[in-house]
């Protein structure tokens, strides 16, 4: 099945990100580095979804819930940040068909699992109420788990033959790896 090979496949460009992300993460202290984090998701993601978006022939059914940038945004906005500009398209993965966008939207949803996680640690790093400013990172709160194997079981119908999950895991590999430049770019300038 798709979901386990992707898991599998793209388990060490994940780890690779995380080593990036999670120490901004801990060394949280005021609004305004939980801000720059937040920056960096909303350019990336905002971005990405914006290809996703331009895809015609993807067909998840419950798309419109997944959409990312909007609770960025407002996470951004409610600390009093301003919005960045979106990552430009040299630094995002290719996107021309389903499978690209899928393996995209594999990254982008496998977010929100750590990000219930995040939630609490910067929550508590920055001494917020439960899940103020953390539309982002609370995900789908309760129903995360449930969206996730939604996504999941949506992506395996879809995809079974093995070119064709190449593609979707080229992709989110490309994804993972594209991430983590835009973020060594932004935080070096």
């Amino acid at each position: 099945m798709l979901s386990i090979t992707l898991k599998e496949e793209t388990k060490d460009l994940h780890a690779a990100l995380e080593k990036v992300m999670i120490p901004m993460i801990k060394d949280i202290r005021a609004s305004g580095d939980y801000i720059r984090i937040l920056e960096l998701f909303y350019s990336y993601f905002g971005g990405l979804e914006a290809k996703v978006e331009a895809v015609t022939d993807l067909h998840l059914p419950d798309h419109h819930l997944r959409r990312k940038k909007e609770a960025i945004a407002n996470d951004i906005l409610s600390l009093g940040g301003t919005l960045p500009a979106l990552t430009p398209d040299r630094y995002l993965p290719e996107m021309n068909d389903k499978l690209q966008a899928i393996g995209a939207l594999y990254v982008m949803e496998g977010s929100t699992l750590g990000g219930l996680y995040i939630s609490k640690m910067i929550a508590k790093q920055l001494n917020l109420r439960d899940g103020e400013s953390m539309s982002f990172f609370d995900g789908y709160g309760e129903k995360t788990e449930e969206m996730w194997n939604a996504f999941k079981s949506n992506i395996d119908r879809q995809v079974d033959r093995q070119e064709e999950q190449a593609i979707v895991i080229q992709t989110a590999n490309d994804t993972f790896k594209k991430f983590k430049s835009w973020i060594g770019l932004k935080t070096t300038s």
